[in-house]
């Protein structure tokens, strides 16, 4: 399970921040993930809560915004936006040439300190 090796990165990065700023406690991380990112949140909700034990982060909440897979087709120019995780032919003309802006996202949005 990779998303414990993320969280463990993930609550790191955080900890070392509130530390490097003069804080002394982190409240809430926020997180970005896209839905074809590979990555599922239960499982960083899981791993977080696990994780977070005896740090200054033991008391903070993990909250995940999932970013839907957005793109356009070069062959028929249609924008596209879904939920699916995975897409492979465009759904108007079922081209293969997809282009993906967003939905592989894994990024640090926010992190509350005290």
């Amino acid at each position: 399970m990779h998303e414990f090796s993320i969280i463990e990165s993930l609550i790191s990065t955080a900890v070392g921040e509130c530390r490097r700023r003069g804080f002394s406690k982190v409240e809430k991380i926020k997180i970005l993930i896209g839905k074809a990112s590979g990555v599922m949140p239960e499982a960083l909700f899981f791993g977080f809560d696990v994780l977070k034990r005896d740090t200054i982060a033991g008391e903070a909440s993990l909250v995940i915004e999932e970013v839907p897979v957005t793109g356009y087709c070069s062959n028929c120019s249609s924008s596209l936006i879904t939920n699916e995780a995975f897409i492979f032919l465009c759904p108007f003309c079922s081209s293969t040439s997809l282009v993906i802006n967003s939905g592989r996202e894994l990024n640090i949005v926010e992190i509350e300190v005290i």
